[in-house]
């Protein structure tokens, strides 16, 4: 009985911790999201140029992909607990200290500190599910995390055009800080659960590239990377143009688009553990290839500019493709990285926000020929892309059938 019942109280804990973890991913995203609509705004209060605010946007990304690479190794090395808590407090005082900025440089600067501040605590959440669930029950809350993702990142980019003319752009980060706070406090009865996994290996240089040579050395590492990469270009193209796509084609103003874009995220927020659960059931197999066959054609459907209504709707069907794939290749990287989990994670984190940065300028790019080819263009590479994980993904079974 005394074994039942603290078994209880540490799948308990386990669950409780997962909630915190999901509230701190979704407050990092919603900061994330929330300034590419400030930039107009930004714009006017510093007498800069759009463009010179707009390096706000990569000023965070890039920085916050590199450093996974190097928090993710040190987390292998000290333990996650450190880390990830250190990380959490750096997001605080950075973001608080983003509210102070005087000028675009001043600002752009706390963006890039934020960014590599902030860059431990969802990689190493993520990293942490694999130490605290078995990989036949790991589609679920990794699809809570994936969910808290997209529902921050939908409720910024809202957020941001809805609250800056009520509160000012100052209080926006200021409320984020003082929100991420309150959470963290929550962190502190699961202590010993951020400590799980601690494997204490070397960070030599030699092995260092040797983990990231195993982690590439099989077709199922170079796979899962390519599609992470691919798919977070896709994603993130077509997501950071869609304010500007609702704007053209149909005259939306900043609330309106803000309720476009709100669809984002209502699937992965409302869908992700029921996803999560159908990978740990049924695999991942079909899901991947479905997932990246519904992006596709929601990218194709805008690219007709149909009417307004299935517009959104092809905008919530964008948000399921991704909360059906990107959750279940990091679910993959878990199982990848054996005890150099931290690695793993922060090489998939890498390839998912360099892919970020990426897809937004190649987007911009190809809008130059206007949003029904640069639609198009996407939509055919994530459609080829989604024919080839039939094959590529079909080893990617429950581990039951796979053993049987």
């Amino acid at each position: 009985m005394k074994a039942e019942g603290a078994a209880d109280d540490s799948e308990r804990q386990r669950e409780h911790l997962l909630w915190v973890l999901s509230g701190l991913t979704f407050l990092i995203f919603f900061q994330a999201y929330m300034v590419a609509p400030l930039i107009p705004r930004l714009s006017e209060v510093f007498g800069v140029s759009t463009q010179r605010v707009g390096l706000l946007v990569p000023a965070y990304l890039i920085p916050y992909g590199v450093a996974t690479l190097f928090l993710g190794l040190l987390s292998d090395r000290i333990g996650r607990r450190p880390i990830l808590l250190a990380s959490l407090l750096t997001f605080i005082a950075l973001t608080g200290l983003t509210a102070t900025a005087k000028s675009a440089s001043e600002m752009i600067l706390w963006r890039l500190l934020t960014g590599l501040g902030a860059s431990g605590v969802v990689p190493l959440a993520l990293t942490l599910m694999g130490n605290l669930f078995p990989y036949e029950q790991r589609g679920r809350p990794l699809g809570w995390l994936f969910g808290a993702m997209a529902g921050g990142a939908s409720f910024g980019a809202w957020g941001g055009v809805l609250l800056e003319p009520i509160i000012g752009w100052r209080t926006l980060f200021l409320g984020v800080a003082v929100f991420a706070a309150a959470v963290a406090l929550l962190l502190l009865p699961y202590r010993r659960l951020l400590g799980i996994g601690k494997p204490q290996l070397s960070l030599s240089v030699g092995e260092v590239f040797a983990g990231y040579r195993d982690l590439l050395s099989t077709l199922r590492g170079v796979r899962t990377y390519c599609y992470v990469f691919i798919n977070s270009v896709f994603h993130s193209g077509v997501f950071t143009w869609l304010g500007v796509y609702f704007s053209s084609n149909y005259g939306l103003g900043e609330w309106g688009i803000g309720l476009a874009l709100l669809g984002y995220g209502i699937p992965g927020f409302l869908l992700g553990p029921v996803i999560g659960r159908a990978a740990d059931r049924w695999g991942r197999r079909w899901l991947i290839p479905l997932g990246l066959g519904l992006a596709a054609v929601s990218g194709a459907a805008l690219m007709l500019q149909p009417p307004l209504l299935v517009a959104a709707l092809a905008v919530m069907i964008l948000s399921l493709g991704y909360d059906m794939t990107q959750p279940l290749f990091a679910g993959v990287v878990t199982q990848l990285g054996g005890k150099r989990g931290g690695q793993a994670m922060g090489l998939n984190v890498f390839a998912l926000f360099t892919g970020m940065g990426l897809g937004s300028l190649l987007f911009g790019e190809a809008l130059r020929l206007g949003f029904p080819v640069a639609l198009g263009l996407f939509a055919i590479v994530l459609l080829l892309a989604a024919v080839l994980a039939i094959p590529l993904f079909r080893s990617e079974r429950p581990p039951r059938a796979a053993g049987g």
